[in-house]
This record gives C-alpha cells, sequence and structure tokens, in this order.
C-alpha cells in the first residue's frame, strides 16, 4: 500500500518553518535577516569548521590515499614519523608545530560512503577527541566533471578550550585550541597540499602512495 505523511503530527512541533504556515514573502525576510553582507569570525568558524574543493583525480584513488593513516605525513603541515602502538589500529607520531609533541591518530574508514575520520589527540591515545571527518564525493553527478570534490569538517570540542591532561603536556608548550582561530586558514593549506599531491600522481601516472620506505631503504638513506 502507497504510504503518505501525517502532516497533522509535524504541526505540532513549535518553530519550523514550512510553506503552509509561513507565506513565501514572509519567508523571503527570514531569509534576508539570515544573510548578511559582513559576518563575524566566531559566526563561521565558532563550532565547526569546513573546508571543500575539487581535486581531479579519481574518487576511489582519493579514498585509498586517505584511508591510509601515513598519508597525513605527506599532506599535513606538521603530522610526521607515524608508528604503529600495541593497541590494534592505534598509531603514534610527532605533531612538529607543537615541538615536542606526540599525536596519536586511528583512522577509521568506510569504502560505500568514501568516509575517512581521522581520530586523533595529542599527548595520549585514551580518549581521541580531536576528529577529522573527511568525505570524498564522485565529481561528476555534482559538478558534471571527472575527479572528487573532498569535504573536511572539525568540530569544536570542549577539549579544545581546556586541555583535560596538562600534565603531559611538554613544558611551555601552547595547547592546540589556541589555534582554533587559523584553522581554516591551516585546513586550507593542507587541502591544497592534499589536492596537489593526488593531482600530480594521477596525472603522471604514478602510484598515488603514499610513498613509504621499508627498514632496508631507511638505512641506506643514512
Amino acid at each position: 500500500m502507497e504510504q503518505i505523511v501525517d502532516f497533522k503530527k509535524i504541526k505540532e512541533i513549535p518553530g519550523l518553518l514550512r510553506i503552509e504556515t509561513n507565506p513565501k514573502d514572509e519567508i523571503q525576510g527570514v531569509l534576508l535577516d539570515y544573510t548578511h553582507s559582513v559576518y563575524k569570525h566566531e559566526e563561521i568558524y565558532g563550532k565547526y569548521c569546513t573546508i571543500q574543493d575539487y581535486v581531479d583525480c579519481p574518487p576511489e584513488k582519493a579514498y585509498e590515499y586517505l584511508k591510509n593513516t601515513y598519508s597525513l605525513e605527506e599532506w599535513t603541515f606538521s603530522v610526521r614519523d607515524f608508528k604503529k602502538t600495541n593497541t590494534e589500529g592505534l598509531y603514534v607520531g610527532k605533531d612538529k608545530i607543537g615541538d615536542r609533541t606526540k599525536i596519536y591518530c586511528k583512522t577509521i574508514a568506510n569504502p560505500e560512503a568514501m568516509t575517512v575520520d581521522y581520530h586523533c589527540a595529542w599527548d595520549q591515545g585514551q580518549k581521541l577527541w580531536m576528529i577529522y571527518l573527511m568525505r570524498i564525493i564522485p565529481a561528476e553527478p555534482v559538478l558534471n566533471r571527472p575527479g572528487c570534490v573532498v569535504l573536511w569538517t572539525n568540530c569544536h570540542h570542549p577539549f579544545y578550550d581546556k586541555n583535560p591532561e596538562p600534565g603531559l603536556a611538554p613544558p611551555g608548550r601552547p595547547w592546540i585550541g589556541e589555534f582554533w582561530d587559523m584553522f581554516y586558514a591551516g585546513h586550507w593549506i593542507e587541502l591544497q597540499n592534499l589536492k596537489r599531491i593526488l593531482e600530480y600522481r594521477h596525472k603522471n601516472k604514478l602510484p598515488i602512495g603514499p610513498n613509504l620506505l621499508t627498514k632496508e631503504d631507511q638505512n641506506e638513506d643514512c
């Protein structure tokens, strides 16, 4: 049997703006109230930081690259030297923007949705609260062109405002939350790094990477 929506129940919810209860000319006024020529930084970046860009690389290749935790060493500005820990799926590396700071990371990826989420934290690996949410979207249906669109969102966790484990911090190091106002700009730099790496390797028919060295390779470079 075909189903229809019962609009009687939804009318009970206060505050909804729907054409049945708010005429179009009234909604136009609401839209104008929500649209400003100037926005405060806090209004845009206060609770969430979202960036996105087109990448001329097949979405499947972009996903395969991003789901590899070691790729962060190539396209991020300062995360380096990942090593596996004794906890399955958990890596520890260095965030060189924080001098002697350890960063822990667990990558959670979904091949069907092409989402890659980096669950991270400075100093400790028990509570991974710095979460970088990324989604790869095929560009063909949304932009009518080959390649993909990468979306990246961070949410302002309360720990950005106060270090939950101050005793683990290296002496004199600033806290990651002090940089929140610069997250958009910093992440934009990193997204452009990601875009350039993927496009360069795809265009030149190179392995997408990341480029990993074996212990033997490292010894040869020493």
